[in-house]
Parts: structure tokens; sequence; C-alpha cells
């Protein structure tokens, strides 16, 4: 595999050239970095050959493996007639069918608007603006603040990082981030004074990057009586746990709760390319309607806002869905994650696996329950053993994310966990 640059293949410029994010890049370039250069189905294949189960979805966002016929041909149908124009005082048919489409998916939700954008962070940060306008130009503007919840993570434009409770990620640009009530349950939840509440804003289900910490149940509903109750905007990021990833189609359907605004990102295009999209409600839409002189439009958006061809992806997504039957075939799959992943739960090193549909967190740490030292980097080195084992994916800290493409097969679903399990013990049973 070459590329066109000053002189070099792609490692050698990836080496000269390439900043990689949540990376130290001393570490990096003492590295031999995996280079993949092709996938099919649930598997990945680097340049020198070596294949990969993928085991993160590309960082949670391929649903239906790679390479999938339908979506090819929907891309090379939308490639045929244009690829992108501007959504700013235009329009194309695939976002404008796409967005109809995810409406039919909430009907149950009263949420009837759509507004797109890049990906989930800039997702959230729709929301979060949307929402600080819509109280300003509607009778309460000292609604500015926010709810999010300890050890959330939302993204990291500003907005989003605001509402991020992981230090590691976000507190180094706490003084630069708007106000926002933390907290850590709905205990916690009833002591805020809502007053200057515009909304509270949660995963759904799972913590994602907390973990995959799973909120108890109940928590959703909870949360959202309370901002029914305080006139707060309920605002769901389903950018994790959106399409399937739960065992339903989105989180929420779990409990029956009407958000005023719901997120989504990662899967909405079946891994294929980026794009994000905002649901929100009848209420909100009208209260920025107005005429040109009262300036009560939403003043936002991105240059590739509406992509054609990332809309034309997302729909071949959604009609995979259908054609699979995917989520009727989820709670098999599910089972065999569960089954799979039993025989690593008896490992002294394990302390906890956490499974919330075809999502699981596996929680390593020394056999007497106690963390290992987070500068001995235990989960990486979990993650680059399982490398050996035909499996990819990545930690956060000592946590093991397995969230699998759904194509995969119960075969597939045991490679994955037992390259996990021989990963733990070469790494921790040698002494880490």
């Amino acid at each position: 595999m070459t590329v066109d640059s000053p002189g070099c293949g792609a490692r050698e410029a990836d080496r000269r050239y390439v900043w990689h994010p949540f990376t130290q890049m001393q570490e990096w370039l003492a590295a031999d970095p995996v280079l993949i250069v092709s996938g099919q189905g649930a598997w990945l294949q680097d340049d020198r050959g070596n294949r990969y189960l993928d085991g993160n979805s590309s960082i949670w966002t391929n649903l239906h493996g790679h390479q999938h016929p339908h979506i090819n041909r929907a891309l090379q149908h939308q490639l045929g007639q244009i690829a992108h124009a501007s959504f700013l005082g235009l329009t194309n048919g695939p976002a404008a069918i796409l967005a109809a489409r995810l409406v039919s998916l909430v009907t149950d939700t009263g949420l009837t608007k759509v507004f797109y954008s890049d990906d989930g962070s800039t997702g959230v940060e729709v929301a979060l603006k949307m929402a600080i306008q819509y109280f300003q130009q509607n009778g309460q503007p000292q609604r500015t603040e926010f709810v999010a919840f300890d050890q959330a993570y939302h993204g990291d434009t500003f907005g989003a990082s605001s509402l991020g409770g992981i230090p590691l990620f976000h507190e180094r640009f706490a003084t630069h981030h708007f106000p926002v009530r933390r907290v850590r349950s709905l205990d916690d939840l009833e002591g805020v004074d809502a007053s200057r509440i515009a909304g509270a804003v949660i995963e759904p289900c799972v913590q994602g990057a907390a973990g995959m910490r799973i909120w108890p149940s109940g928590m959703l509903a909870g949360v959202s009586a309370w901002c029914r109750e305080r006139g707060a905007f309920l605002i769901l990021d389903e950018v994790m746990t959106g399409f399937g990833r739960t065992g339903r189609m989105f989180a929420h359907q779990h409990e029956q709760v009407r958000p005023d605004f719901l997120v989504l990102a990662k899967g909405l295009t079946g891994g294929y390319l980026p794009l994000a999209a905002t649901l929100t409600t009848a209420r909100v839409f009208e209260g920025f309607l107005g005429s040109y002189e009262e300036m009560r439009a939403f003043f936002y958006g991105h240059s590739y806002t509406g992509n054609a061809l990332g809309c034309a992806a997302a729909l071949a997504n959604l009609e995979v869905f259908e054609l699979e039957r995917t989520l009727e075939a989820l709670p098999g799959k599910v089972d065999a994650l569960r089954g799979a992943l039993a025989d690593i739960r008896t490992s002294p090193y394990v302390h906890e696996i956490r499974q919330c549909g075809f999502m699981a967190g596996i929680q390593v740490g020394l056999p007497d329950a106690g963390p290992y030292d987070w500068r001995q980097q235990i989960g990486a080195r979990i993650c680059r053993a399982a490398r050996r084992h035909g499996l990819l994916t990545r930690p956060i800290r000592d946590v093991i994310v397995l969230m699998l493409p759904y194509c995969v097969t119960e075969t597939e679903i045991a490679m994955a966990a037992g390259a996990i399990g021989k990963a733990i013990q070469e790494v921790c049973g040698n002494g880490a």
C-alpha cells in the first residue's frame, strides 16, 4: 500500500505527520502500529496480512459489518448524483427522507424535527445551544445551566466537554466551561435548585466512556420525571446506545420516556461516514419561529450539515435493519455473548463484567480486589496481547470493552471472548 506523500509510504507518513487522538505520541512513535488496509464483515486486515475481529466496532460505529453490499450500493448510487451541496438555504433528498425515517422510529416520543451535524459531540452541542436559546427567547432567560452526571462523557467540543465528569478528559479546560450542576444519583438530583436549569443530560441505560457503567432500573424514568416537574428539558445522548446496542432500537425505549432532545451519531451511518442528528419536539421548533427582524433563528450549522452521501448511507443502514431483521436476531447474540463471557468471569483478575445488550465491559484488577496502578496500563497491555489472538479492541483504563458488529456469528463471539481471556492471563498472570 502506498500513498502520494513526500517520498514515503503510509507507515512512514504516519510517523512523520500524523497526530492521533487520545494517544501519547511519544509512545506511539516508539511502537510498531497496526495499519488497517481493508475490512470485510466483522473482520479487519492490516498491511501485513494479519486479520482481526473488530472487537469495538471501529470505536462503536460499525453495526452491520465492513463492506456491507447494501450500504456500498447506496453510496455508489449517491456518488453518481452528488456527494455534497450546502444545506444552508438548500435541501437534498437523502437528508429530507432520512429525517422522516428517523422520526418514524420514535413516533411515541413527540420528536418531530431533525437538525443535522457531524458527530456525537456536535450533536450534543446542538441540543445545548437550542435549549439555552429557546429559554432566552421564550420568557425564561435565567435557564442557562445544565445537570450532568458523575463520570459522564458527551464529547470534546466545549459545550459537550462542560458536561463531562471524567477529570482525565475534561479538567484541563474547566475554566472555559459553562455552568453545570454535577450529580451522582436521583437522590442528588432532588437537591438541585431547578430554577436556572435548562436541561438534564444523560446517556440512557449505560455510561460508555465511564467503563460501561450500567444505570439502575428506573433511573431514566426518574430523571425524566424530575425534568417534567421542574420545566427543564430532558436531553438524551444516544450516540453510543442508539441503533440496537442495548437490544432495543433506542435505549430510552426500555423505560418509555419522552425526551425533548435525542442525539444520534456513531452507528447512524453504519460506521461509514460522519453524521449526527439531533431530534427535538414541535414545541422547541416553534420557539424559534418569528419574523426575520425578531432574530429568533437558530444561528448554528456546519459546512457538511445534511451531507447527502452520509444521509444516503444512513438510509441504507436503516434498511439493513429491516432486510436482515437485525433486532429480531439480537437476543440470541446477546445470550451468546453472556455465555462466552462466563469463562472469563472465573479469572481472579476479572472483578466484574458489565453487560448491557450487545455491549460489555470487563473490569480487571488485582486478585485481592484492589485496582492496578493506572500507570501500569494494564488495560492497554491486555488489548495489545489480544491482537496476537486475532482481536482488536480498546480499553477504558482497566476496563476492556467488547462491542462487536451485529453480523458476527456465535463462533466469532466465542473467539472474541476467548482472546480477551487469554490476553488477561498472559498480562496479569505473569506478574503484571
